[in-house]
């Protein structure tokens, strides 16, 4: 098993955290996800790595799977700068993460707890939701107040936002 997925197994099971694994071939887009029709309950979440245009402030910010994402309009909703997509070497720098990996849970390798994690306001209510454990071979369920605890408890700001 890698070990970025390790170390996320190993952290949720620190914190005694339940969730459930489907291992399946590598996926780069939501696409793919649903070809592989493992979301019988539309709880898959797309995510989103994104900075604000000075480089200062990165989000990742994670919604439902079907959601449009109008980045002008959730600058204003994060009292931020003109946000963009950050770029596969800052991800990679950042959240050690590859694209087509990306995942609030890659919060676990961002050291500086720089990333700010936002996870929009429907995703709040799923029962469980699917995202990636830092490596696109697998898909993890877990509550959304699970993922919140393992965020905060991190040190990663973190936040629920109408999108």
């Amino acid at each position: 098993m890698k070990l970025e997925r390790q170390r996320v197994f190993d952290y949720l099971s620190d914190m005694n955290i339940t969730y459930d694994i489907i291992e399946h071939p590598a996926v780069y887009t939501i696409e793919e996800m649903d070809n592989l029709c493992i979301d019988t309950n539309n709880q898959v979440v797309k995510n989103l790595f994104v900075r604000d245009d000075k480089k200062k402030r990165y989000f990742l910010i994670s919604v439902q799977k079907d959601k449009r994402v109008d980045l002008k309009e959730l600058k204003t909703k994060l009292n931020s700068r003109p946000l963009s997509f950050a770029s596969e070497s800052a991800l990679y720098e950042i959240l050690g993460l590859d694209k087509g990996s990306v995942t609030p849970l890659g919060v676990l390798n961002d050291t500086s707890c720089k990333v700010e994690v936002v996870l929009d306001s429907d995703v709040r209510y799923f029962h469980h939701i699917g995202i990636h454990p830092n490596d696109n071979t697998a898909t993890v369920w877990i509550k959304p107040e699970d993922l919140e605890a393992v965020i905060k408890k991190h040190g990663n700001a973190f936040s629920y936002v109408e999108i």
